[in-house]
């Protein structure tokens, strides 16, 4: 088995992270991987909104958890890094496009060494008024819908769960 193919059948979800920073080439390497996302009619369209400063990152936390039906207190796990993935509301495509970039992002991250979850909820908090003056303040305009959060950071241990694969999934003619 490839190097590949073995990255995308051991990711795992990561949902305790260590203090450690993660190094900007790391950061760089994980969003270049997931700007490479196919994307519908190849617009490329969906933008990362890359997160290492502690209070804004805590700020998207205490919005996303305002969302969060299990209200946890830090719904991004202790992660250092919030990559979130956005897409502009007038590409019929954004939703798919955002998701293989999250997809991509999670897998570069993992052959990285990194631990990584997608944290759901980015449509809620980007459409909440303090959501909608965060992107201000970054430069952009009201036209993106979010698509999730990538958390990224150093894992605080390997979780090596594998869940049995569900049978009866695949239908062949």
């Amino acid at each position: 088995m490839n190097d590949v193919i073995q990255n995308m059948i051991t990711r795992r979800s990561c949902k305790q992270y260590k203090g450690d920073p993660v190094p900007d080439e790391i950061i760089d390497q994980i969003i270049e991987v997931g700007l490479y996302a196919a994307s519908g009619m190849g617009k490329q369209s969906p933008i990362i909104l890359a997160v290492k400063d502690k209070a804004i990152r805590d700020e998207l936390s205490r919005l996303n958890a305002k969302y969060d039906p299990r209200k946890r207190q830090d719904p991004f796990y202790g992660a250092p890094v919030v990559l979130a993935v956005l897409a502009p509301k007038s590409i019929p495509t954004a939703v798919y496009d955002g998701s293989l970039v999250m997809g991509n992002m999670m897998l570069a991250a993992h052959s990285l060494g990194i631990g990584s979850c997608w944290i759901h909820r980015a449509k809620e908090v980007f459409e909440d008024a303090e959501g909608k003056a965060l992107l201000k303040q970054a430069g952009l305009t009201e036209g993106y819908e979010g698509i999730g959060n990538c958390v990224i950071g150093y894992a605080a241990y390997e979780n090596e769960t594998v869940i049995p694969r569900r049978e009866n999934r695949v239908f062949r003619f």
